[in-house]
């Protein structure tokens, strides 16, 4: 296995980094970020301007992994993806020891998979996709490239999730929902029907009771 190289220097590439070097066969060697963003080290490992890094970490010596979040829908992470993939670079994957993997179908590459996921039989994963901590993915559900899924989201079996969407906290899909490209699924939103391309869900919000917590009995 070929050491790793780590596109990034926020929080993601701070917890990519720890993810990798202690659950996973992988040697995290470098950082890399575009070059305005160049600092001289992070994470005590130095960090080279990505314009730069087929120089000093090529990509038949190297692996790399984007650590970039949902940001406009993942598409910032699915540009340096591509970038990354037209260089030439192996994009590695994470998935947690501590979660349970039950699917036949690995997932593609460039995926984060946390702790507590439950992956059940016949789940296809495609690539570039973030699975937070604690989310359940029922059977035969599809989940396309480029999504990210916060923690706790309840996918039900049958569900497919087409690309760069976002799910947020404890969100549910009932079964055998699609929910179409471009969506944002707020937290606690249950999507109980197929949606079409580019929608926001969001739940009603939580009220303010008229009672002070004294005055209540529990």
């Amino acid at each position: 296995m070929k050491p790793l190289v780590i596109f990034g220097t926020g929080d993601i590439a701070s917890l990519a980094n720890y993810y990798f070097q202690s659950d996973s066969e992988y040697i995290v060697e470098a950082f890399t970020v575009d070059r305005k963003y160049l600092q001289s080290s992070f994470e005590g490992k130095p960090v080279v301007a990505f314009e730069d890094l087929s120089r000093f970490y090529p990509s038949d010596k190297y692996d790399l992994f984007i650590a970039l979040s949902y940001k406009n829908l993942n598409r910032v992470r699915e540009a340096k993806y591509r970038v990354a993939k037209a260089e030439g670079y192996s994009l590695a994957s994470y998935i947690s020891s501590k979660c349970t993997y039950l699917s036949q179908f690995a997932p593609g590459d460039n995926c984060f998979i946390l702790e507590n996921n439950t992956i059940q039989p016949f789940v296809q994963i495609g690539s570039n996709i973030t699975l937070w901590s604690g989310n359940h993915v029922g059977h035969h559900s599809i989940i396309d490239d480029h999504n990210f899924v916060s923690s706790h989201v309840v996918i039900s079996g049958h569900c497919h999730i087409e690309s760069n969407c976002f799910l947020g906290v404890n969100a549910t899909l009932h079964n055998g929902v699609r929910i179409a490209k471009n969506n944002v699924i707020g937290a606690g939103a249950v999507i109980s029907k197929s949606t079409r391309e580019s929608e926001v869900y969001l739940p009603q919000r939580s009220s303010l009771f008229t009672k002070k917590s004294d005055e209540i009995n529990l």
